[in-house]
C-alpha cells in the first residue's frame, strides 16, 4: 500500500513538473508567439488577411487564393501558461537582411551566393548584386508558421523571379525623351541603361514585392540592388563604346554651344543697331511734330522759324559764304 502512494505521489510531483512548471513559457520582445491547441492555431473569429491592410495589393483572385485565417497573437512578456495538449510556436519579427543571391535550398548556387544571373533586352548574361531586407510580417503569422514549410525560400524565389523579370523587359525612361529633336544620340545598350537607373529598378521591386506579406507572411522592407556587371570580356567593349559615346557627346555639347553663343551675339547686335536707328530717329520725328504744330499757327510761321534758324546759325558761325545770283 505504501508503495503504491509513493507511486501516485511521484506521478504527481512528474506530472506537475513536467506539464504544469514546464508548461510556462516568455516571449521576448523580438518575438510573436500563436498557440496552437491540438495542432489548430488559436483564431480570430472569423477574420481573414483578406479584410487587412496588407492585402490591398494583392488583385481579387490573389487576394482569395492568399486569404489566410487571422491566428491570435501573443505579445512579447509573460509569465504565459499552456497545457500539454498546446504548443507554442515563436518567431523572430527582428529585420534581417541577406544577399539577394543566397538561394536557401543551395548555398552553391548563383556562383556562391555572390551575383544573381539574369538575361538582359539584348540577350546579354549579367551578374546582379545587393541585399534585401525583410522582416517576418506580424499580421500574417499564420502564413509564415503554417501556411507554407520554408517562407524565406518562397519570398526568394517570388523576388529573384520579379527582379529577372523586370531586367529583361527594362527600358530607359529617357529614351523617348532623347527622341526630340535636336538631342544627342543615345547608345541602346541596356547594361547603361540598368545602370543609369539603379534607383528606379530598386523603387520598382519595392512595389512588386509589396505583396509578400499577404503570400509568404514576410515583408520586404527594401531592396537594394549595387552592381550590375557584364562578363569580363564584354566589359572592355562597353568601356570603349561608352569613351566614344562620351567624346561624341562632348563634341556636339561644345559645337552647340558655341552655336547658341554666336546666336545670341548676333540678336545682340541686332538689337544695338535697332537701338541706335530708333535713337537717330527720334529728334528727326520730334522736329517734324514741332513743325507741324507751327503750321498749324499760321500761314507765316514757318517762314518766321526759318528766318530765325538762320539769323542764329550765322551769329554763331565765323564764315559766311553766299551764293550771288547771276543776273
Amino acid at each position: 500500500m505504501e508503495i503504491l502512494i509513493g507511486c501516485l505521489f511521484g506521478f504527481a510531483g512528474w506530472f506537475l513538473a513536467r506539464y504544469l512548471a514546464g508548461g510556462i513559457f516568455t516571449v521576448n520582445q523580438n518575438e510573436r508567439a500563436v498557440k496552437t491547441s491540438f495542432g489548430r492555431a488559436e483564431r480570430v473569429g472569423t477574420a481573414t488577411t483578406a479584410q487587412s491592410p496588407i492585402s490591398a495589393s494583392l488583385l481579387g483572385e490573389e487576394r482569395e487564393r492568399y486569404s489566410c485565417p487571422q491566428v491570435r497573437v501573443i505579445p512579447p512578456g509573460g509569465p504565459y501558461f499552456k497545457w500539454p495538449w498546446e504548443q507554442v510556436h515563436k518567431a523572430s519579427i527582428a529585420t534581417q537582411t541577406m544577399n539577394m543571391a543566397y538561394d536557401p535550398e543551395d548555398p552553391n548556387a548563383n556562383n556562391q551566393g555572390t551575383a544573381l544571373e539574369a538575361v538582359t533586352k539584348d540577350q546579354l548574361n549579367t551578374g546582379l548584386k545587393g541585399q534585401i531586407r525583410f522582416r517576418v510580417a506580424e499580421q500574417n503569422l499564420y502564413a509564415y508558421l503554417f501556411g507554407v514549410k520554408r517562407p524565406i525560400v518562397h519570398v526568394m524565389g517570388y523576388f529573384i523571379s520579379v527582379l529577372r523579370e523586370r531586367i529583361a523587359n527594362f527600358e530607359a525612361p529617357s529614351a523617348a525623351a532623347a527622341a526630340a529633336p535636336g538631342a544627342p544620340p543615345v547608345i541602346g545598350i541596356s547594361i547603361n541603361d540598368l545602370r543609369k537607373n539603379l534607383p528606379d529598378i530598386n523603387e520598382h521591386m519595392d512595389r512588386e514585392c509589396a505583396s509578400s506579406a499577404a503570400r509568404y507572411g514576410i515583408a520586404l522592407d527594401a531592396s537594394l540592388i549595387t552592381g550590375i556587371d557584364p562578363p569580363a570580356e564584354v566589359e572592355s567593349a562597353l568601356a570603349a563604346i561608352n569613351t566614344a559615346y562620351n567624346q561624341v557627346s562632348s563634341d556636339i555639347s561644345l559645337a552647340q554651344a558655341g552655336a547658341d553663343q554666336k546666336l545670341v551675339q548676333s540678336h545682340r547686335a541686332v538689337e544695338i543697331e535697332t537701338l541706335k536707328a530708333q535713337a537717330e530717329a527720334e529728334p528727326l520725328a520730334a522736329v517734324a511734330a514741332q513743325l507741324g504744330e507751327l503750321k498749324k499757327s499760321g500761314p507765316g510761321v514757318l517762314g518766321a522759324y526759318l528766318r530765325n534758324v538762320r539769323l542764329k546759325l550765322f551769329t554763331q558761325a565765323q564764315r559766311v559764304i553766299l551764293e550771288v545770283p547771276r543776273g
